[in-house]
């Protein structure tokens, strides 16, 4: 199995997956502490990926790959579905776009980092203006399996659990996550989203009475969607 490490630059999450002695950055924005972690370790920096180009996900690569000659990923490298190399495991690639066109997360077999495509919680934005693609990207990722851990782009977990909350007043799950929330090792599962995402839960009883409510389309599931992405 691969190693995950998080770590933080202010509400931002940076990954280094490791194995043996060989590693991956992914959205290395805490550059310095991954450098740290690096030689305490003993690992060799083999890649640096992204899970899409915004700034605050590929400012630490410069400083990594010159530091550790690093092999920086671009997305064309990153088609979907293909297989990254790592100590003799695989890494797989997903396209997801959505909240950009260059979307993209990385699955380890146990552990998906999401990027802004899939928060603890909720979603990312749709700065792509594509909410079709964001629909079939965020449907792909339900389909993990349950036991899938979610590591995101960001720290977003107080606020995206009140805009549940909002929606939905009576999911006691929402209170039992926020318990559980550490923020020194921020994640979820894809069961966890199951029970709290308002984005996983779009054909489930309390969020169509919601809509139905709002007066917002509702009789399909591509509707709902898309009302339920229309809610501020």
């Amino acid at each position: 199995m691969l190693n995950i490490e998080q770590f933080r630059s202010g509400d931002n999450l940076a990954y280094l997956i490791f194995k043996e002695k060989e590693a991956m950055a992914i959205d290395g924005v805490a550059w310095q502490e991954i450098l740290s972690f690096l030689e305490k370790n003993n690992l060799s920096l083999k890649l640096i990926a992204n899970t899409h180009q915004h700034y605050d996900h590929t400012g630490g690569n410069a400083h990594l790959a010159k530091a550790k000659s690093a092999k920086i990923l671009t997305f064309g490298d990153l088609g979907d579905n293909k297989k990254i190399a790592l100590a003799g495991k695989a890494i797989t690639v997903y396209r997801t776009p959505g909240h950009t066109d260059d979307s993209v997360c990385f699955y380890t077999g146990h552990a998906l980092v999401s990027g802004d495509t899939l928060f603890n919680g909720t979603i990312g934005n749709c700065f792509s203006g594509d909410l079709k693609s964001f629909y079939h990207s965020i449907k792909r990722l339900m389909h993990l399996p349950d036991e899938t851990i979610i590591f995101a782009g960001h720290d977003y977990v107080r606020d995206s659990l009140a805009f549940a909350r909002h929606l939905d007043p009576e999911n006691a799950e929402i209170g039992k996550f926020w318990d559980l929330y550490n923020p020194d090792c921020v994640y979820s599962t894809i069961a966890d989203e199951k029970k709290i995402n308002p984005y996983f839960r779009f054909n489930e009883k309390p969020i169509i009475e919601l809509l139905q409510k709002m007066n917002l389309p509702h009789a399909t599931e591509w509707e709902r969607w898309q009302s339920l992405m229309s809610i501020e």
